[in-house]
């Protein structure tokens, strides 16, 4: 049984990881979760309210991505985005999905990021909340299973980039 991956389009508040992850699992004919509905009401409100979650909030959170990943089988692949914006919420993730995980951090300065975010209508988190976002950021390491992307191009791009680099197949149009 061929083993299909399980992708985390990762990165900050703006980046794209909604609209990205679901061009690509369409592109690779996967199914894809959006984190946003792994979490409780209790940190929706939070950021609404423009309170930052703290890692207490997002133990559970990463917890329920992971069991995702765990709950879909090797031979079928899945796409999940996650903000995962620390080394310690990757390697929960990981440590919960019980299976080979590969982050794609859509990378992006501040400057492209935060009109972006003011853009959005109706979504739950307030720009104010991206300066916390950044400084928490920890951008993957070179010994994690992660590859960078620039945000500074079209989605079209990002995903054809991401299934080149990855060495994906993707699925005929």
């Amino acid at each position: 049984m061929a083993t299909s991956p399980a992708l985390v389009v990762m990165g900050v508040s703006g980046s794209g990881k909604t609209t990205v992850g679901e061009a690509l699992a369409a592109r690779l004919g996967l199914p894809f979760r959006d984190a946003d509905e792994f979490h409780p009401q209790s940190n929706k409100d939070k950021m609404s309210a423009g309170i930052p979650l703290t890692d207490d909030d997002r133990w559970p959170w990463l917890d329920a991505i992971g069991a995702a990943i765990r709950g879909t089988p090797e031979s079928e692949g899945i796409v999940v985005s996650c903000s995962a914006l620390k080394r310690v919420y990757r390697a929960r993730i990981i440590k919960a999905a019980v299976r080979p995980v590969t982050f794609v951090y859509l990378q992006g300065t501040k400057e492209v990021l935060e009109p972006r975010i003011e853009g959005r209508k109706g979504h739950f988190f307030p720009a104010s909340l991206l300066d916390s976002q950044l400084a928490t950021l920890e951008p993957p390491g070179p010994d994690e299973p992660a590859i960078a992307v620039s945000i500074d191009q079209s989605p079209e791009r990002i995903v054809a980039e991401i299934i080149d680099r990855l060495h994906l197949e993707a699925k005929k149009a």
